[in-house]
């Protein structure tokens, strides 16, 4: 029986625990704040979650339920308020009418809480333990993110209407409820960050507002409270002032930005308002939360050392290709953080500027001021840079004014909306460019796709049939290293946490320029950087899965719009 802090220090130590002593301190800190001490030493991260409170069950004779078992009453969001659930973070799995309710819960010490559900709920309670992490993710996908907040937004407004309308009715003390908006808009924002999403929308449907999170380039929908539709024009409203826009223009799209902090760390968000026929949907995109280092693009070493050479190269165009969202501007301010020195001067021109890094001058196009990417590009040239990224060659004229200017001696970073780093060529040829000048000028053209990492608590090893390898193009001889997703609390489910690169790249050689100036066609190009050594995107894929990296369904997947001679 735990009586004791000796108790609970000896029930630490049983399961993993190595200091005694920051145990006791964290105790006796939590005694002192009148806090549970379970939840305390779980937040302290000194003790391991799941052994501790299932040896914490035994010892209490509590019954534990198994993650895979933890699963609420039926209809629980009408008999179990949301603000006691998610505020105390208990769950009821079964309740008997005037009779006994079975509450899963991690912490059989916090008082408050039982305080709190016995006034709820006037019958017998009986606890069940689970792990705090399964509970707190079934909690959320059962009463919606944000749900204790929407509760208190929805006192004092009218039930549904007839025949499914909704109506907005405003609540009258405007305080309160404008601080609950914004406390919900804050819970919905701040999720997204902890699951490390990179954008967040707001869609107004039929009967619903659907809000969705993309982690890892994939969107994922969030579970909301009920009746959220009823809040729909306050929630857009809320945001369209936190990013500066005109709340009063609702036919019109709209762009503006939102200044966030969490956990000392800024966040910039891109806000875009788009009209439908439903209202407006709200689009955010959260910067600023990577670090731009060559660790974090997961290059090989040989295309690492063939990079760090290029990008060290005093003159010429190094362009990034892909569609969008394969991480082209990721790989350029990794490339300019790399090389960024007080010897250098770097100016970059953008639309809009993404990320800012110190040290680099960074201008964002204005078309409405005839500020555009071809006006920024010859002013900057007159500023004496050493170093110049454009955000993308988007017409003639400015790729024309980047070739002139990595001719006389500047470095020039930029993008290329191509499948493919030969396709980098044949576009600039279209576009209207000299052979001769792509040939001189262009130093190398790097393809890129992003592929979601296995989680590596979860991931097991995979088989296939030897033919369905080998109509992929997968090497035979690494059939026994395929590893499979399978989902667990730490990848929410998905198989999958965070994203890696793969690349393909295609250098300039005599022989290459020879054939760009008779504009050979592209699968002679193709089969000339092959013979150099270019690696094709999805033989890179293929490297990346051997090493337990990724799945052969995510190469198929970020590479299926590819035609490649997988043999060589």
């Amino acid at each position: 029986m735990i009586n004791t802090t000796d108790d609970l220090l000896r029930l630490a130590e049983l399961t993993g625990s190595i200091d005694r002593e920051k145990c006791r301190d964290v105790i006796d800190r939590a005694a002192f704040s009148q806090r549970s001490p379970i939840a305390a030493l779980l937040d302290s991260q000194l003790v391991q979650e799941l052994p501790f409170l299932k040896s914490l069950a035994q010892e209490l004779d509590i019954p534990w339920r198994e993650e895979a078992d933890v699963a609420p009453i039926e209809n629980v969001r009408e008999k179990f308020p949301a603000r006691l659930a998610l505020g105390q973070i208990v769950l009821p799995e079964s309740a008997i009418p005037g009779g006994e309710l079975s509450l899963l819960t991690f912490d059989p010490f916090d008082y408050a809480t039982w305080q709190a559900v016995t006034q709820h709920w006037r019958g017998p309670v009986a606890l069940v333990m689970t792990s705090r992490t399964r509970l707190v993710e079934t909690l959320k996908k059962t009463y919606g993110v944000g749900a204790d907040t929407f509760e208190e937004l929805l006192e004092g407004r009218e039930d549904d209407l007839p025949g499914g309308a909704k109506e907005e009715i405003n609540i009258i003390d405007e305080d309160d409820s404008e601080a609950s908006v914004m406390k919900f808009v804050n819970q919905i924002l701040r999720e997204g960050l902890q699951q490390s999403a990179t954008d967040i929308h707001f869609e107004p449907l039929g009967h619903d507002l659907r809000i969705r999170y993309r982690i890892d380039g994939v969107l994922q929908e969030v579970p909301v409270p009920q009746r959220i539709k009823m809040l729909q024009d306050s929630l857009i409203s809320r945001l369209k002032i936190m990013s500066g826009l005109d709340i009063a223009e609702r036919r019109r799209p709209q762009d503006g930005r939102i200044a966030l902090e969490i956990a000392g760390q800024p966040i910039d968000v891109r806000v875009a308002t788009i009209p439908s026929v439903n209202g407006e949907s709200v689009s955010l995109r959260l910067l600023g939360q990577q670090q731009f280092d060559f660790s974090g693009l997961g290059l090989d070493p040989e295309n690492e050392r063939r990079i760090r050479t290029l990008i060290s190269i005093p003159n010429g165009i190094v362009l990034v290709t892909g569609p969008t969202g394969s991480g082209k501007s990721t790989s350029l301010y990794t490339f300019l953080s790399a090389i960024n020195s007080m010897e250098r001067r770097i100016v970059t021109i953008e639309d809009p500027v993404e990320h800012k890094l110190n040290g680099v001058i960074q201008i964002a196009v204005k078309p409405e001021i005839d500020l555009t990417f071809a006006t920024a590009l010859r002013s900057i040239l007159r500023g004496d840079p050493n170093i110049v990224m454009v955000g993308e060659m988007r017409d003639l004229e400015t790729t024309e004014i980047a070739i002139r200017a990595a001719l006389t001696g500047h470095l020039v970073f930029s993008t290329l909306h191509t499948n493919d780093a030969v396709g980098g060529i044949t576009r600039l040829l279209d576009m209207g460019v000299e052979p001769f000048l792509v040939g001189s000028a262009v130093r190398a053209f790097i393809a890129q796709r992003l592929v979601r990492r296995l989680c590596k608590h979860c991931s097991e090893p995979a088989e296939y049939k030897i033919e369905d390898l080998a109509g992929f193009g997968y090497p035979l001889e690494w059939a026994d290293k395929i590893r499979r997703p399978v989902g667990c609390p730490h990848c929410r489910n998905t198989g999958f946490s965070g994203r890696t690169a793969i690349f393909e790249i295609c250098q300039m050689s005599p022989r290459m320029q020879e054939l760009i100036q008779r504009r050979a066609p592209a699968n002679e190009l193709r089969e000339l950087a092959l013979r150099e050594g270019m690696v094709p995107l999805r033989k890179a894929g293929w490297e990346t899965v051997s090493h337990g990296v990724t799945s052969v369904e995510e190469v198929l997947r970020v590479t299926a719009s590819e035609l490649q001679v997988l043999d060589e």
